[in-house]
Formats: structure tokens, C-alpha cells, sequence
């Protein structure tokens, strides 16, 4: 079973987080302080972090720095409050690998915990659809048995598709989902440039659109 790494002081949100994620098969370690999540982190062996950035007596920003330069492969969620885009762009750069805004839901954050797993998969990971494959752990892509070039963007939406086959992804889900990509936040237009520029590449009927909410791949 996999443990979690939980910092964050609020209560209510700690229960209803912890009961959701050991549902889905997790195991949750809780600290409510700074000082709490840096000692555990220290004496037991995690898998990820999930960290609040304003605790009690520090900052999550810290706690993640420290976490990263010992652990460069635990992926590292911030869930928080802290919404404007300097916020969210110190988080990444601070060695965050997603950035979950309070309120949340919690089947959307479960989701992007088991994408962040998926990305520090150290095995070979293909995924298919039609005549595409996507080659997760090295981050390339073919159509038929010739290689796509995927633009940074590009590559995001697609392996984030493709991770969740079968599930319809709401363009919501997508924008606020890649912060700073290209060194700017990715607005409304930004996206359906690169989703008609990807069904350029990959075909027209690998992503498919969901009249009224948005793109599934099969």
C-alpha cells in the first residue's frame, strides 16, 4: 500500500481527505505542522506529499524544497488556498508537481495523485488508441510507425488524455490544470489552438469531443 504524506492544519479537511484517499487504497500519514511533516518525512518512507502552504509554523514551499532535495522522485502536490499566479508558479518552481486550489473534490484530486504515480513510473508504459501510441515513460509519441513532435503543450494534453482513456476531461479540467507550461498561463484560446494543431498531427478521431463537456480519448 502506498503511503501519502499529509501536511495541512485544517481539521475538517484533513478527515474528509484522509477517509477519501484510504478508500481508494492509500495509506495517510498526517502531520498539522511544518515541524510535524519535516519529522515524518524524515523517520518514514512515502510515496508522495500532499502539502497545505501556509501551516501553523512554516511554509509548505520549505517543507517541499527539503522533501525534493532529498527525494528528487516523490512527487509533490500542493493543495491550498493560494490562488494567484504568482502562487502558483513559486509552487512549481519551489519542485511541486501539480497545484490543487482549495475548494476541491475530492475524486479530481485522487486523480491527479494516481497521474503524478504514473508519471514517476520508472517502467515502460505505452498506452494506445487507433494507430497512436504514447510511450509515457519517455515521453514520445507515434502514429502508425512514425514518431509526432509534440510541443510542450502539446504533449501535456495528450499523455494527460490518454492517462484517463475513456473518461471525458473537461476543458475546465485542462486549463486549470497546466499553469506556466510555455512561461504563461494557458487561457481558453491557448487550448483550442493546441487541440486542433494535436488532431492535425494525430488524426481527427483520436480526441473526440463531447458536445457540452469536453474531450475523451478511447
Amino acid at each position: 500500500m502506498k503511503k501519502i504524506l499529509l501536511a495541512e492544519d485544517n481539521e475538517m479537511i484533513v478527515k474528509g481527505l484522509t477517509y477519501a484517499l484510504k478508500q481508494a487504497g492509500y495509506d495517510v500519514i498526517v502531520g498539522r505542522t511544518a515541524r510535524q511533516a519535516e519529522e515524518l518525512a524524515g523517520t518514514v518512507l512515502f510515496d508522495l506529499a500532499i502539502l497545505d502552504i501556509m501551516l501553523p509554523d512554516g511554509s509548505g514551499y520549505d517543507i517541499c524544497h527539503r522533501i525534493k532535495s532529498v527525494y528528487p522522485d516523490i512527487p509533490v502536490i500542493f493543495l491550498t488556498a493560494k490562488d494567484e499566479e504568482s502562487d502558483v508558479v513559486e509552487g512549481f518552481d519551489s519542485g511541486a508537481d501539480d497545484y490543487v486550489i482549495k475548494p476541491f473534490r475530492n475524486r479530481e484530486l485522487i486523480s491527479r495523485i494516481e497521474n503524478a504515480f504514473r508519471r514517476y513510473n520508472k517502467g515502460t508504459v505505452v498506452l494506445s488508441s487507433g494507430d497512436v501510441r504514447v510511450d509515457m515513460s519517455a515521453d514520445r509519441v507515434w502514429r502508425g510507425e512514425q514518431e509526432v513532435v509534440l510541443t510542450a503543450l502539446e504533449w501535456k494534453i495528450v499523455s494527460y488524455l490518454f492517462q484517463n482513456q475513456g473518461r471525458v476531461i473537461t476543458r475546465e479540467q485542462l486549463l486549470s490544470r497546466f499553469w506556466d507550461i510555455t512561461g504563461n498561463v494557458v487561457n481558453d484560446n491557448t487550448l483550442t489552438v493546441a487541440v486542433k494543431r494535436i488532431r492535425e498531427k494525430l488524426g481527427d478521431d483520436v480526441i473526440k469531443t463531447v458536445k457540452g463537456l469536453g474531450y475523451r480519448v478511447d
